[in-house]
């Protein structure tokens, strides 16, 4: 049992966020998520710019092709996301929120679909058009499965994103 806010809690509680409300946020005031790929059997992870669609069943990012997290995708689709306020809190773990997003990853073929998600990452990362534009990246669209979100060190809940 907690003595006061900032007492850490022993056990895990289930939360009851509304996630969807929780992704909005955090997409609109964080730039950057940890992507964690699998490749050679082991794990992996690296840093992203993303940007969530607005019916929240996509998470986009851009990397060079020439990168381990490119090659582990092309072994194994599935991958996850951890999007965070760390950087905003007071650096006490009751103040800090975090959302681990599940699902599949596909590399875009040029198309409509890799043009709207295109113009959908450079509304928020319009300072790294060049770089989404280049030959050498590919635009990265994750299907989400499911999210978990992390509240107040221990508060966990999960949002399934497919019906």
């Amino acid at each position: 049992m907690m003595k006061d806010k900032h007492d850490l809690p022993l056990n895990t509680i289930k939360g009851f966020v509304s996630v969807p409300d929780r992704l909005r946020y955090l997409n609109s005031t964080e730039n950057i998520a940890v992507l964690a790929t699998w490749g050679d059997d082991m794990p992996y992870t690296s840093l992203v710019n993303f940007v969530l669609t607005d019916d929240l069943k996509t998470i986009i990012f851009a990397t060079p092709r020439n990168t381990k997290k490119y090659k582990n995708i092309q072994g194994s689709r599935y991958v996850a996301l951890l999007i965070d306020n760390r950087a905003t809190t007071t650096g006490n773990f009751m103040d800090t929120e975090a959302v681990t997003i599940v699902g599949k990853a596909k590399i875009l073929k040029k198309g409509k679909i890799m043009e709207e998600m295109k113009r959908i990452y450079e509304a928020k990362h319009n300072d790294l058009k060049d770089f989404v534009n280049a030959e050498t990246t590919a635009l990265i669209a994750v299907d989400i499965s499911y999210c978990v979100h992390v509240a107040r060190f221990q508060t966990v809940t999960v949002w399934k994103c497919k019906d």
